[in-house]
């Protein structure tokens, strides 16, 4: 069997409504291409029948390929799953809910052939979307970008093209809490964006809710960079400082005037504000030494229970 030129990864939760839609939009534009290619479906643990609809497309077209977990592992797992299953010399992630519209994959096509490894899509506006969720997402990029040393695009998100070389790299990084973006970011190579319009969700419910996306941000954070750590060094060093200062002020206030310092108060506000300052500390350090922990339990990312035979060995042998 031919090899795929492009492999196109879709992580899907509980997208029925969508599939059909998806699979006849991706197969226009690839087909356009006039290369050969494969659409891997990843079924994060659906609950809503997506299962069965990916199993149909499958049947129809064999160029669709699903992958399907024991249960739900999370997107950022998904995605690893069809990164480890794919084929193509150059592989587009994309969101299975149309957001992320297929037409920008021939753009992303163009570039690749021109020499970029890695090419990213840069969202120039987000329809269908809060305030909020658009206040909060413009402020993590920023964030990221600021106290990471690798430098993560601003305003990008899991949809992108990477060539075959950059996914072999990225396949044998198998930290269990993964931010893909910044993964891609980090391997290097040749990168460019791309920009578009990313569209408001074709059906359904966002699969990305605060809590989803808080805990993205964390696992961004605590693995690309030491800032939380040094924040409670500074922490430990204000406090201590504040102390050296208030000693002598308490000293020469008792010592020169008649008020005293009576009652609770003032060591109340001092324990507490020392009691935070450590819990603080020991919350950031717990973060870490639980991703530590994680990774040296040496359980696999993920459990499939129904993939594509043929691939079943390989993947094996790529991910030891």
């Amino acid at each position: 069997m031919t090899e795929p030129t492009f492999t196109i990864i879709a992580p899907v939760y509980n997208e029925k409504e969508s599939l059909p839609f998806l699979y006849q939009r991706v197969k226009e534009v690839m087909d356009s291409t006039g290369e050969p290619w494969e659409l891997i479906l990843v079924d994060d643990g659906s609950r809503d029948g997506s299962t069965d609809e990916i199993r149909a497309l499958a049947a129809q077209d064999k160029r669709v390929r699903p992958v399907i977990f024991a249960r739900n592992f999370g997107h950022q797992l998904a995605v690893t799953a069809g990164l480890d299953y794919s084929r193509g010399h150059a592989v587009v992630i994309i969101d299975a809910d149309l957001q992320d519209p297929p037409e920008v994959i021939l753009e992303m096509i163009q570039k690749w052939r021109e020499g970029f490894e890695v090419v990213y899509a840069v969202r120039e506006d987000r329809e269908g979307e809060t305030w909020f969720k658009k206040l909060t997402a413009s402020l993590f990029y920023r964030l990221i970008f600021r106290i990471t040393d690798v430098k993560i695009p601003l305003d990008t998100g899991d949809f992108r093209l990477l060539d075959r070389k950059v996914v072999d790299v990225m396949n044998r990084m198998r930290e269990h809490h993964r931010f893909l973006r910044g993964m891609s970011s980090w391997v290097g190579f040749k990168q460019v964006g791309v920009s578009y319009k990313r569209a408001a969700r074709f059906a359904g419910e966002t699969k990305y809710p605060f809590k989803k996306m808080f805990k993205l941000a964390v696992n961004a954070i605590t693995g690309f960079s030491y800032l939380p750590l040094q924040i409670a060094t500074y922490m430990g060093f204000i406090s201590a400082c504040l102390a050296l200062v208030a000693i002598p002020i308490v000293i020469i206030l008792r010592t020169t005037t008649e008020s005293q310092f009576t009652g609770q108060a003032s060591s109340l506000i001092a324990i507490l504000f020392l009691g935070g300052v450590q819990l603080i500390s020991l919350g950031i350090l717990g973060e870490y030494v639980g991703r530590i922990y994680d990774e040296v339990k040496g359980r696999p990312l993920y459990v499939i229970s129904e993939a594509p035979v043929d691939d079943h060995e390989k993947n094996n042998e790529r991910n030891k």
